[in-house]
């Protein structure tokens, strides 16, 4: 196959800044997705609807003349969040989802969520409303080793989490284990996953291979190999659980490159053709559609789109460096090869 053609995609965890940065990053997605779910963690992060509504808005005015592309808000789940916001954000039609950082997981999440129980109120609310939880799924204590944080708040958390509110409609963010994938599939209807193309892709010796690489940082980290491989089989069971979601999140190059590295890869550049390369490496192009496309829309209750997206098989070369505002970003696969192409 040389040639492929999809219903035009959907990003369901998507990264874009805020000022003067949108512009240099928000055609990459455009190009590719009709919508996307923006993540809110800003500094300060988007709290509420009023907040949610004019990152909207400038996100709107940083796009290319001509582009098509609908963000989708969300707000940033804290301590504090109240039943009445999320009503109020449910009863919006550009806010789709509540998303959940523990303090301390990742980027700009040091606002986030202290202890699960003080947010029981919004959290009901959000399973009246049909409001999704969005969860960035890691136990942060210091004790927990890094490659275990995602199976660890499966058990400790999102387990009697869901026991508790049986009807909250929940993705779990950027799965990276085999316990997440199995955790996921043998869940009810109203649980489903997103999965980034990084870690289709590559396991954690990727971080490591000719020294340490802090561009392929991110959070949660890389896993072993057969985490990669269980990831391959969820995205192509075509369980409809399972669908697309970027986390792209760029950074300027010495943020990355620094004594304390951020996390985060950017991937909006090469996105749907690099998900392209590991669904050929998992001889299934014929299920990228329905993740790509389909079940995303499907679980959020939104209808699919109709226009459509080609890609040809086409090698091109990825640029050493992105302009990022006055920096310049680091993008994957940097000076190297693409396998596919998105057809203008």
């Amino acid at each position: 196959m040389d040639q492929l053609t999809l219903t035009r995609p959907d990003d369901w965890h998507l990264h874009v800044r805020d000022g003067a940065v949108l512009q240099d990053v928000l055609g990459d997605t455009a190009r590719r997705f009709a919508r996307a779910i923006i993540m809110p963690n800003l500094k300060p992060p988007v709290t509420t609807l009023d907040q949610a509504l004019a990152y909207r808005q400038r996100i709107l005015d940083a796009l290319p003349e001509g582009t098509s592309f609908n963000p989708l808000m969300t707000l940033y789940l804290t301590d504090d969040t109240t039943a009445e916001e999320i009503h109020k954000a449910a009863g919006h039609p550009d806010v789709h989802a509540v998303k959940l950082y523990p303090a301390g997981a990742t980027t700009n999440s040091a606002a986030g969520v202290t202890a699960i129980e003080k947010t029981y109120d919004a959290i009901e609310a959000m399973a009246e409303s049909g409001l999704p939880l969005l969860i960035h799924g890691e136990a942060t204590e210091p004790d927990i080793d890094i490659f275990d944080r995602e199976a660890v708040y499966i058990d400790r958390t999102l387990r009697p989490l869901l026991e508790r509110f049986p009807t909250l409609k929940v993705v779990l963010e950027h799965i990276t284990t085999q316990q997440a994938a199995e955790f996921v599939s043998g869940g009810p209807d109203n649980l489903a996953a997103t999965i980034t193309p990084h870690h289709l892709l590559m396991n954690r010796n990727a971080m490591f291979r000719g020294g340490m690489n802090p561009h392929h940082f991110c959070l949660p980290i890389l896993k072993r190999e057969q985490h990669r491989q269980a990831l391959l089989r969820a995205a192509i069971s075509d369980s409809g659980k399972f669908f697309l979601g970027t986390d792209s999140a760029p950074h300027p190059r010495h943020a990355k490159e620094s004594g304390c590295g951020c996390a985060g890869i950017y991937s909006a550049h090469a996105a749907l053709e690099l998900y392209a390369e590991a669904f050929e490496e998992a001889d299934a192009l014929d299920k990228l559609e329905g993740f790509a496309s389909h079940y995303g829309a499907d679980f959020y209750g939104l209808a699919r789109n109709t226009d459509r997206v080609t890609l040809n098989r086409e090698d091109w070369t990825v640029a050493d460096s992105m302009k990022f505002g006055e920096e310049e970003l680091i993008p994957l696969r940097a000076g190297q090869t693409v396998h596919w192409r998105i057809k203008d």
